[in-house]
Order: structure tokens, then sequence, then C-alpha cells
């Protein structure tokens, strides 16, 4: 490889609704561990996957300003430091998103090819999408600006189709854009998988950062001046970029699609066969999937007796199912999805329907990060909630008074440091501490373990 370094920008926006009840506003499913039986989240295999390659730097990784403790945890997990991570304040599409990460490279002064890359996608052939992106740093640093076509092997509709001037070899010869093609019908997406000048939309770019500032001063200039306000008053915040939210509003909410590589003449296209998906669907995820003598996906606790064709998951509860195909079944700790295969594209449609109806099912997730750790919701009413605490090794809790409610620890596992008012003591496994109402308290992990307890909140006002 060239001289230039590799900066991987790892964009992780997106809500996944389509993969309702896992995927959520609050935790989508970039976040997840969905494919196969590791414990890596997309997310985490985003980074992984391409950290063979010589001169990779530290990623960059942009998200939404709720996200930022769960990114900066997945990657403290795989032993990452980020070199950024930027906190947008609103979604406003892709053409910001990599003109701010261009912006972070310029005021650095470092020059390098920037590798794009969304946090939600599935490469099953790795060999082939390093061999893929080694050739795509070779046109990148001769100053284009390249996209990677996905060959098809149906005639989906769910993706945009790139049109190369050259039919796509297995040789990765890059080949000029023509156009980009918005989703088509069934009928033209027909036609296009029988023509190999036609590929799907991956969304994945590498070129040089010089280059692409060029070239949004050229088409989009007004985004790279509103992103360049926003990131240079941008305020650091532990490993965080707060962006100037009065500036990023003014963003339009544009794809880096139409903003540039529509308008650009700089476009390559270079064939990707590597086994990739965007995972827009749980019958995308059945595909993926390795499937049993009767064509079953059976993730966790589940029992499936004359079942055929069916994506069965159990996050916590036994499924038990008899006599039917062709369904997504999927369970979790307070919804359950059941679906025919074929309408899972319109999951979409039943978020939008809890969300309508004020149900909190529809974005948010019984368990929350903090920077100390997490806790998960288990059981509620109006004046009574029980909470699991995880607090990460060494971290604490801020100093905090309770007006409307009072506490009840109790130690699972590891030590705690309690501190009730004046008072300060360490308690273990099976020891509980009481807070009463209106009394300054802490809590914090002392130790080098992880600290598990549960909390019982009594009360008039519990938020």
């Amino acid at each position: 490889m060239d001289n230039l370094s590799i900066q991987p920008i790892i964009i992780c926006g997106g809500s996944g609704s389509r993969l309702w009840p896992l995927s959520r506003e609050s935790f989508p499913k970039q976040y997840l561990n969905l494919v196969g039986e590791g414990k890596n989240s997309l997310l985490q295999e985003t980074y992984l996957r391409i950290k063979v390659l010589k001169k990779i730097e530290s990623p960059i990784l942009i998200c939404n300003e709720q996200h930022r403790f769960i990114v900066a945890e997945q990657m403290r997990e795989i032993g990452i430091k980020p070199k950024a991570i930027i906190l947008e304040p609103v979604g406003r599409n892709t053409a910001p998103a990599v003109a701010l990460a261009a912006i972070r490279s310029k005021l650095e002064n470092t020059h390098s090819v920037m590798l794009i890359l969304a946090a939600d996608h599935i490469i099953q052939k790795k060999k082939k999408f390093l061999d893929a992106l080694e050739a795509g740093y070779k046109t990148a640093s001769a100053g284009k600006l390249v996209t990677f076509g996905i060959v098809p092997n149906s005639p989906n509709t769910g993706y945009g189709y790139i049109e190369s001037k050259e039919p796509l070899t297995d040789d990765l010869k890059p080949t000029p854009i023509i156009k980009f093609l918005e989703k088509p019908n069934y009928k033209l997406a027909k036609e296009l998988i029988l023509d190999k000048k036609f590929s799907w939309n991956s969304g994945i770019f590498m070129f040089k950062s010089s280059k692409i500032i060029e070239e949004y001063e050229r088409f989009a200039p007004r985004i790279l001046t509103l992103c360049s306000n926003s990131f240079e008053t941008a305020e650091k915040d532990l490993d965080f970029h707060r962006l100037d939210k009065k500036s990023f509003l003014k963003c339009p909410e544009i794809s880096f699609d139409k903003a540039i590589m529509e308008k650009t003449n700089l476009g390559i296209v270079l064939p990707l066969d590597a086994g990739w998906s965007d995972v827009g669907s749980w019958q995308t995820l059945w595909e993926k999937e390795k499937k049993d003598d009767k064509g079953n996906v059976i993730k966790g606790n589940v029992i499936a007796e004359d079942v055929k064709n069916s994506y069965l998951r159990s996050e916590n509860r036994l499924i038990a199912c008899l006599g039917v195909e062709n369904l997504v079944i999927v369970e979790n700790s307070d919804s359950i999805l059941v679906a025919n295969k074929l309408h899972t594209q319109k999951v979409k449609s039943i978020v939008q329907l809890l969300n309508k109806k004020g149900l909190k099912e529809g974005k948010f997730h019984h368990k929350v990060y903090r920077p100390w750790g997490n806790y998960t919701s288990i059981a509620y009413d109006q004046k009574w909630q029980v909470k699991k605490i995880e607090v990460k090794a060494g971290a604490s809790l801020s100093l905090q008074m309770h007006n409307h409610r009072s506490e009840h620890w109790v130690v699972v596992s590891g030590t705690a440091k309690i501190e009730i008012g004046d008072l300060k003591k360490f308690i273990g496994p099976n020891e509980s501490v009481y807070i009463p109402l209106g009394v300054k308290h802490r809590l914090s992990n002392p130790k080098e373990l992880p600290l598990t307890l549960i909390e019982i909140q009594s009360g008039n006002y519990l938020g």
C-alpha cells in the first residue's frame, strides 16, 4: 500500500426499526449481536474485520448523542480507543456526517484515505472484503472517489443501484460510475440483475480526505461551512466531541450519494462479492444464518416441533412452536413479535403505531447505559420499581438526593462502597443498605471486578 494511512469512519446512525423488538431507538441494531454464535455487536465487527489492514488508524465514530455511552463501552470491550466519537445532536443523513469526518482530518492536518463504513452491515467473506478494500485504496490514493457495488444475487427492490461504464468483473477492476438509481420496482429490478453494469449501492466509500474536501467545496459548500462551524465550536466531554447544535441544525438532511457522488466526475465503482447485507429485515437475517435440516434458524430457549423455514429467537422466556412454517417469532423481556416471514419489511409500521399510541416499547429498552455501567428495569408499578444495577470496576455514580422516594440496595456480586450522609461503609454479596428519602448518597465500585446489585425504589415519584 501507499504512504497514506487508512482512516476508518464508522457511521452509527439509524434506528433499525425493522428489527423490532430487539432493535429500538434507544438501542438500535448496530449495537446488537445478531449474527452467528459470537458475542460481538455489528459495530464491533465493523472495526474488527478491518483492523488487520496495513496503516489502519483508530476509528472515528459518528453517532447520535443518545448512544454515546453504548459506543464508548462497545469500543472499550474490544480494546479499541477511538480517535474521536463525534456526537450529532440530531440526525442529518450521511452527507453532513462524512463532512464532519473530513473536517476533523483537515483540522489535524492529517493526510489519509478515508474509509466510510456503516456500523450495521454484515460481511460474511472477510478475505474478499479486504481484497476489495486494498484495490479501493489504490484507486482512492490516485484521487478518485471510490464506492463498492454489491454483485446482486436477486432482483432486490430494497436497495439503490449503481450503473457503471463497464461490466463489473471478478478481477476487481475499477470502472467509472454512470449514474445512481433509486430503489426500483420489481419489474425493473429483474431487468437490472441481468446486466453486469448494475450493482447494489453498498454505501461503503474510500477517498483521500483532501480530495473529498475539494468536492464538498464544489458541490456542497453550505454543508461544509455549517459542519466546520459546528465542529470548531464543539465541546470536548470525556471521549466525546459535542457539536454546536445551532450550526448543525441548519445542515440539510441529505445523503452523501446525492450531495457528492451523483455530481462528481471522479466517481469509481469496484465490485464487492463478499456476502454483504445491511440486515434490513428479519427475513434477511434468516437468509444469512445457518439453518437446521428443516430450514429453521433457532436461537435461545426454543422448542420447535413440526416447524419449517422459520426464524425463532428467544432472549429470555421459552418459546414453544408446533406445526407452523414461514414465521418470524422474536421474544425479549417486554415484547414478542410474531410475523409472516415475507411481511417483515413492514415491521417498521408496527413501531410507528406503537409510537403513535405513546407506548414506550416502541422506542426504549429496559436496559440503559451510563458512563459508570448500566441498569435494567426488572419490574415496576406507579409507586415502586426494581432495577438491576451493574457498576464497572473503579466507577462511581454521582452524589445524589431524592425528595420523593427511598431506596434499598442489595448486593448480588462484587463489593460496594456506600456513602449515606456522613456514613461510609463497604458491603458485599447478600448484604443490603437502606437510603432514606431526602438523604445525600453515592454508590461506588472500589474493586477490579464488576459490581451487581438490586435496587428497590419506593415513593410518589420515580423519575
